[in-house]
């Protein structure tokens, strides 16, 4: 027998509570800018992704991922998208991520148009 899959509420219960909240918001808001995208929840990875289909890394685009005072908004591909805030962080080859510590933050369009790049790099790879 498969076990059920996770749902967001399953993560959010894994996550610190003053995180909870901001999770929403970023779920809230990729929700809103990529309305069709498919979402996975990997307790395992204590992430929910976002993307054209299951696959992590083929077609997953954005993820969410909390910590104890802040949600990492995590781009898979996130180094070959454009970033004029200069609002990524990380050095990986591929992964670029924004930490997050308060919903005032997610008031900058900036995020938005990096999760709206993020979803249009993936449906141009064909993931």
């Amino acid at each position: 027998m498969t076990p059920d899959p996770a749902s967001f509420d399953d993560l959010v219960l894994l996550a610190a509570a003053p995180v909870r909240p901001l999770m929403h918001s970023l779920r809230a808001l990729v929700l809103r800018v990529a309305p069709d995208a498919v979402e996975t929840v990997r307790l395992g990875d204590r992430a929910a992704t976002w993307g054209t289909g299951p696959a992590k890394m083929k077609q997953g685009y954005v993820y969410i991922q909390p910590h104890a005072g802040w949600v990492n908004l995590g781009f898979y591909h996130g180094a070959s998208l454009p970033d004029p805030a200069g609002l990524l962080s990380g050095t990986g080859k591929a992964m670029r991520h924004i930490p997050i510590a308060s919903a005032t933050a997610l008031a900058d369009p900036a995020i938005a148009a990096l999760v709206a790049a993020a979803r249009a790099e993936r449906a141009a790879a064909g993931g």
